[in-house]
């Protein structure tokens, strides 16, 4: 399939959309602080943002090699950074299409639990990498965490899985297409060094919040870096 160069906007659905549909709910309620002493604060507005399940899965996948421990990173598309594009910036920015982070994904209804973290932690490590794992083999890396928590109401649990490094080149096309959505397009997998990893995180290369945060944990735990 050829390469993936622009999104085009088909319509922008915006002005007649529900603020409670789609992937994301956005929730623009009006609020007070209620205090102790029973008096409150001024009424204020506020905007939460939901998607139909609160939790989200990210996986860091690793193996030891003659170089090093290294990580497994994906690039795909992600319309948000894309439509940075043409706008003020507090610096000036590359033009973004493909973002590289690690393997992650949303809970479905109905996933409760670690095991069930863990499960859906091995199905998007067969999705969007292509390698088999099984779900006991999975390890929580350190605690859950808030991306956005001003306006966002998900919580990333992390976990850590280490798999025999593939042969072949340290980038590759992404096997299949993933969960099926044009989203998954044109995506590629990276193997690099966890230390070379962590370079990238601290040179605004590799600029995934909770890919850096799984590398500085595993780095931890693994006494690596």
């Amino acid at each position: 399939m050829p390469k993936v160069r622009a999104i085009e906007i088909v319509e922008d659905c915006t002005s007649r959309a529900r603020l409670d549909e789609g992937f994301l709910r956005l929730k623009r309620l009006r609020a007070v602080n209620r205090r102790e002493d029973g008096s409150a604060s001024p009424e204020y507005r506020i905007d939460v943002i939901d998607r139909p399940t609160l939790d989200a899965v990210a996986v860091c996948v690793w193996a030891r090699t003659a170089r090093g421990v290294e990580v497994l990173t994906r690039r795909g598309l992600r319309p948000a950074a894309y439509f940075r594009r043409g706008k003020r910036t507090a610096l000036p920015e590359r033009e973004y299409l493909l973002v590289e982070e690690i393997v992650a994904g949303v809970l479905e209804p109905g996933e409760l639990g670690l095991e069930a973290l863990r499960q859906r932690g091995a199905e998007e490590v067969r999705e969007e990498a292509g390698l088999e794992v099984a779900p006991g083999a999975l390890r929580p890396l350190g605690g859950p965490f808030f991306a956005l928590p001003g306006i966002s109401s998900e919580k990333i649990h992390l976990l850590e899985v280490e798999v025999p490094r593939p042969s072949g080149p340290d980038r590759l096309d992404a096997p299949g297409d993933g969960d099926g959505s044009p989203l998954e397009e044109g995506a590629s997998l990276e193997w690099r060094t966890l230390s070379a990893a962590l370079r990238a995180c601290d040179a605004g290369e590799l600029e995934d919040a909770k890919s850096e945060l799984a590398f500085r944990r595993l780095a931890a735990r693994l006494g690596a870096g």
